[in-house]
């Protein structure tokens, strides 16, 4: 999908361009998916099984449900509950420990957390490949090359692709191992839907990203949905009882009409959507998911910066370096601490510090931790006693302040637009929605005219709503489309044209302006499940063209003109052979793209031999 063209090669197969728009007939927007589409979403086959695998920034987890209990119980979901560190848990970090060859994955989770812990302990974890954290390297990023590379906790360096796919590989196994336990291992592979998820605000790159490193995994094709995490956690609350301490107050009870916002707060990233309520019970999306990095892994940062702060930053790198272990351990206990610090809390927060730390401090600096102390801003609000840090409520309260500024302000401008308008609640689901930080936050500013529905276990409304998806994926009926989508295209150049002389070209002695962008949908445009858009005829612009190429673009802009402008960037191609040269120029082929899915598909159809191709 992102394989680089060279300009002569690019001109060589350019379509020309053609203004006969054929509209979409009520036939046509009925007809199902032929090829891709049809793998993604499937509406009539009813699999034994869905499988759902929620691979987040901070934890992953998967869960499954089978048909028969689904149409009992949608809610019904089975998932795994994870042991680490003498804790039971519906997730487990996103950590993998990958062997020394670097292709081989030895452990995930808290498995591979402990285990690399242990080799740094006694020294031997430096050949080793640890990646904690990592799914942010996706979060806006327009195009990703294929050999992308990831840092680890030691600045090793291993291919993206390499790094995900054997995550991926590692929670599915993980899965059908209790999915056979139950089955006693009859069950088949075409027997399961599998649904990855994926946020709403990445961009169609990150979620190609993901898709190829599930294929990589092992996951058929046509046998994988991917799945935006606030409408997988949406779905699941709307089959929610009445939520407990607020009688009046159901996602389920909304009638048509009833507008809602959907605040999904990750360990990465928050998404923020705005979904109505439709006949049957139906979604429609009025608002393009829209938010950014705040999820609770940059308060993890805050606090980090904290501890350099005090220590002195080249001196908490090379205690980073020395005692990995140590490390690991110092962010896994304020993984938990933080979720404990309240703003009503009047005490001081106990954070507990490594020896290793203090004794670092101490050979680099000349200088105790409770002398650094005195030296740095906090003098007069943290106290170091018996190897823990007491630490002011005020102080903990401002790790969390930076998010929680960026969280309320978006909302309160996504408000301000008409799609928002009118909205009777604000949905927090995702991990770091359990943080009473963060709970209050929204509440202080909304709560006066808005209901805030936090529904218990809101970090597992994610998991358990992409299960209900993958069995019914045409709840979400309608979705905003968040770029200009196109295809790249070339005319026959006129004294009405306008585009730059450097972008023409002459094919057989006819000028032609190149590296057109053909708009096939608008930013911001509503798209309904399964709708084809109108068709736009092209054909080759030469007679003895041998294959059509189909070069798919996405813009921020409203109305490109050129497939070179900033904020377009190439996303994908569509290859057509024309083993038949005989019409030449004459030969027609309709493109039309797909939307209203989580992935967008694009359906070329031979006017000549009636043989469609989609992507």
């Amino acid at each position: 999908m992102y394989r680089s063209t060279s300009a002569t090669d690019r001109q060589r197969r350019f379509r020309s361009a053609h203004t006969k728009v054929r509209p979409t007939s009520a036939k046509d927007s009925q007809m199902r998916y032929l090829s891709r589409q049809t793998e993604q979403e499937p509406k009539e086959c009813c699999p034994l099984l869905v499988a759902a695998i929620d691979f987040g920034t901070t934890y992953s987890g998967w869960a499954f449900s089978f048909k028969n209990d689904f149409d009992k119980d949608p809610t019904k979901v089975c998932a795994k509950n994870w042991t680490g560190d003498q804790l039971v848990s519906s997730k487990t970090p996103t950590c993998v420990l990958i062997n020394p060859d670097g292709k081989t994955l030895d452990s995930f989770g808290y498995e591979a957390e402990t285990k690399y812990a242990e080799l740094a302990t006694d020294e031997l974890h430096k050949p080793w490949f640890f990646f904690r954290r990592f799914k942010m390297m996706l979060f806006d990023k327009m195009k990703i090359q294929r050999q992308v590379t990831l840092e680890d906790e030691t600045g090793k360096r291993l291919p993206a692709k390499t790094v995900f796919s054997l995550a991926i590989h590692f929670l599915k196994n993980d899965l059908l191992k209790e999915c056979h336990n139950q089955l006693a291992d009859v069950l088949q592979e075409e027997d399961i839907q599998w649904v990855l998820t994926v946020p709403a605000i990445w961009n169609d790159a990150a979620k190609q990203f993901m898709r190829e490193a599930a294929e990589d995994a092992g996951i058929l094709r046509s046998k994988l949905m991917i799945a935006l995490e606030p409408e997988a956690a949406s779905l699941f609350c709307r089959h929610l009882a009445v939520q407990k301490g607020d009688e009046d107050m159901s996602l389920a009870s909304f009638k048509s009409g009833t507008k809602y916002i959907v605040v999904d707060a990750g360990g990465g990233t928050i998404d923020i959507t705005v979904h109505q309520v439709i006949v049957d019970g139906k979604l429609r999306e009025l608002h393009n998911a829209s938010g950014g990095a705040w999820g609770g892994t940059e308060v993890d940062k805050a606090y980090e910066q904290f501890i350099a702060s005090i220590a002195g930053k080249d001196t908490f790198q090379v205690f980073k370096e020395k005692h990995m272990d140590d490390y690991i351990d110092l962010l896994k206990t304020f993984e938990v601490k933080k979720r404990e610090i309240s703003p009503q809390q009047p005490t001081k927060v106990t954070f507990r510090i490594p020896p290793t730390l203090t004794e670092t401090i101490l050979e680099a600096t000349g200088h105790t931790i409770h002398e650094k102390i005195l030296l740095s801003e906090y003098r007069d609000h943290v106290w170091f006693q018996s190897g823990k840090l007491r630490v002011d409520a005020d102080v903990t309260r401002m790790f969390f302040q930076k998010v929680t500024d960026s969280i309320t302000k978006h909302i309160s401008s996504l408000m301000q637009k008409q799609s928002a308008r009118n909205c009777q609640a604000i949905l927090m689901v995702g991990g770091f929605s359990e943080s009473k930080v963060l709970q209050v936050a929204i509440r202080n500013k909304f709560g006066g005219g808005m209901k805030i529905f936090n529904p218990e276990g809101a970090s597992l409304a994610v998991l358990k709503g992409v299960v209900i998806f993958g069995h019914r994926p045409s709840t979400i009926a309608e979705r905003i489309c968040k770029y200009t989508y196109g295809t790249e295209i070339a005319h026959k150049t006129s004294e009405n044209c306008r585009h730059p002389s450097s972008k023409t070209y002459s094919y057989d002695g006819e000028m032609h302006c190149l590296e057109l962008f053909d708009k096939h949908v608008t930013i911001g445009q509503t798209v309904k499940l399964e709708q084809e858009q109108d068709e736009i005829i092209s054909t080759p612009i030469t007679d003895s063209q041998t294959e059509m190429y189909y070069y798919i673009y996405a813009s921020t802009s409203p109305d490109p003109v050129l497939v070179t402008e900033p904020g377009c960037v190439k996303i994908g191609e569509l290859r057509i052979p024309i083993p038949d040269t005989t019409l030449g120029k004459e030969r027609e082929f309709g493109c039309r793209f797909i939307f209203g899915g989580t992935e967008i598909a694009v359906k070329v159809e031979d006017k000549a031999t009636g043989e469609v191709h989609i992507e």
